[in-house]
């Protein structure tokens, strides 16, 4: 019988020596290690066996980490459907998880199991041995009961890497300095087109989570950002584009899933892509290609828009310090989804920091309100990593009235 949480389970992982040693790490099936199965939810890789680790394992390995075992997660990253990530966490078989984040499952998967979950910088952690969907949105997110353990996870993981070429190459970033950082009290932006689909009980529970927030040495303001709406518009054209492109190669005929029974090369191809995908993922990829071969006019546009977004994006942290946000209202609830308009309605508030690569960390939303049972996401400039963190550590010891970093 296969086991519902894991995908593969090493039968006696090893712990080393190091900042991660005796941390239990978990991970997922798209992340590749020596020797075990990585099939990234998906038929199109069903049975494919890395011959090395990915960067990101070998940094855990080195580091002392454990790895129990690759959990189940949804089809090549995108949305929560079949991952069980949030559950591991919950049932404690891991301290910690590096999961992918393409449009916020980190995030969402952390607030689920009353975690912290944080999207670092784009370009911060090597992607080399991920077998992706979005190359220029997605990123290795960490999830953890604990900031500290967040911390030490990302001084681990950050840093470059010669065979990734999409590495950030400023100097590298000192995670010791989180908790050396002087408090300060600091200016938090609100985007208000970010709320407009909150239902009423959502928004009451957001708005007591801002209030209090705000006793505590947090000056919030509320920023208009007449263009919001259109980090979906982009995600959507670009990340498809770019799925689109990226799935080509799974074609059964380089290697990737082959179908048993085809007369001929033709049949052959067509079979093995149809039965390598889930209708979501076939959605997606339908309409990256259309926007590749039909519509091409439309995805330039979709690019120039981005990097639009970017510059207001970045204009916004001249007035503040970091920007607040609701997260995992729905993304929690998203499992099933067959509808990518659906799935969008519900990852919609996590889709910024992608699309623009900025860092985002997701607290619990108990912290400030005990009937929150949803997420709080703070977003930092690009490269700010450490001071975001410094941040949220500073808020939570606030709110918490205690000098740690866990999650309750």
């Amino acid at each position: 019988m296969p086991d519902p949480i894991f995908a593969y389970r090493d039968a006696s992982p090893a712990a080393g020596e190091g900042p991660l040693s005796n941390v239990a790490v978990l991970i997922q099936p798209n992340l590749a290690v020596r020797g075990w199965e990585c099939g990234a939810g998906s038929v199109a890789l069903e049975k494919y066996v890395p011959l090395e680790d990915a960067t990101a394992v070998a940094k855990l390995k080195a580091a002392g980490a454990i790895l129990p075992g690759s959990v189940r997660m949804a089809e090549l990253g995108l949305g929560t459907d079949g991952d069980r990530m949030a559950d591991a966490l919950k049932q404690g078989l891991g301290q910690a998880a590096v999961m992918t984040d393409l449009m916020g499952e980190a995030r969402c998967a952390a607030v689920a199991s009353r975690c912290y979950g944080f999207k670092p910088s784009y370009g911060l952690i090597s992607r080399f041995g991920l077998n992706g969907l979005i190359p220029s949105m997605e990123c290795l997110g960490v999830a953890a009961r604990s900031l500290d353990t967040i911390t030490t996870i990302m001084a681990v993981l950050a840093g470059p890497d010669e065979r990734d070429p999409s590495m950030r190459r400023e100097a590298a970033l000192d995670f010791s300095q989180v908790n050396q950082i002087p408090e300060k009290p600091l200016t938090a932006g609100v985007i208000r087109e970010s709320l407009q689909g909150l239902s009423p009980d959502e928004a009451k529970h957001f708005e007591q989570a801002l209030a209090r927030l705000g006793t505590m040495n947090v000056r919030v303001t509320a920023i208009n950002f007449p263009d919001y709406e259109l980090f979906r518009v982009v995600h959507q054209a670009v990340g498809s584009v770019e799925a689109s492109s990226h799935a080509g190669k799974y074609d059964g005929v380089r290697y990737g899933h082959r179908t048993a029974n085809a007369e001929n090369w033709n049949e052959m191809y067509l079979r093995s892509r149809a039965e390598s995908f889930g209708l979501l993922i076939k959605s997606f990829l339908f309409q990256g290609a259309y926007f590749q071969f039909q519509n091409y006019s439309a995805f330039e546009h979709a690019c120039r828009i981005r990097g639009r977004l970017l510059r207001q994006t970045l204009d916004l942290f001249e007035r503040v310090d970091i920007l607040l946000a609701p997260l995992g209202f729905r993304a929690l609830d998203s499992s099933g989804d067959s509808c990518l308009e659906k799935l969008y309605d519900h990852f919609e508030p996590a889709l910024p920091a992608n699309v623009v690569g900025f860092p985002a960390l997701a607290v619990p939303g108990e912290i400030w309100d005990p009937d929150m049972n949803r997420g709080l996401q703070l977003i930092g400039p690009p490269l700010a990593d450490v001071r975001l963190l410094a941040a949220a550590c500073q808020l939570v010891n606030a709110a918490s009235g205690k000098g740690t970093h866990d999650a309750e």
